[in-house]
């Protein structure tokens, strides 16, 4: 594995099939997040404005890319109950959808036989794996980048079982 990371936007333009995200964690201290979520604690608010700053780098992105008929899903692995990020999280998910993502919910009970990587990632078109690494707070501590034919495999496999079993968001109650 080589941490020489190419940029996201390139790597999701990049797509040609596919682009899918597995999430892991019950709470993510991104820097950029933090007002948002600050907000949603306080008063239960959402931004779900497209147009608002805080989507502006991501739902483009997502519709620029479905345009060109890219499939994207999102797999979270959750705690339950779940904490107030994963209630945020579940709270601002219909923006995601509405801009082409596909989004599914996995309880981690349900996943305990399954093989998952140790980070999250993303997995552009079976071919290429983009792992992202938190430290335990949930800050952004770095990623790493890998073409790896066994690695790309594990981690189409793991996400794989991972949609199979989890709940679409409309159908999915936090």
């Amino acid at each position: 594995m080589t941490q020489n990371v190419p940029d996201f936007s390139a790597l999701l333009r990049g797509a040609r099939r596919t682009a899918v995200h597995l999430e892991m964690r019950d709470v993510y201290g991104v820097a950029d997040e933090e007002a948002a979520f600050e907000e949603f604690r306080r008063s239960g608010a959402v931004d779900l404005d497209p147009d608002s700053a805080l989507w502006a780098g991501w739902l483009p992105l997502v519709r620029e890319t479905v345009a060109r008929g890219v499939v994207l899903r999102r797999a979270r692995i959750v705690s339950e109950p779940v904490t107030d990020y994963i209630r945020w999280e579940h709270a601002l998910t219909p923006a995601n959808i509405a801009a082409g993502e596909q989004v599914r919910w996995l309880p981690r009970r349900l996943a305990s036989d399954l093989a998952l990587p140790g980070n999250d990632l993303w997995l552009i078109d079976d071919r290429l794996v983009l792992f992202h690494w938190f430290t335990g707070d949930g800050a952004w501590a770095g990623h790493e980048f890998t073409e790896d034919p066994a690695v790309v495999r594990a981690a189409s496999t793991a996400f794989e079982a991972v949609w199979e079993r989890g709940t679409p968001h409309d159908r999915y109650s936090v």
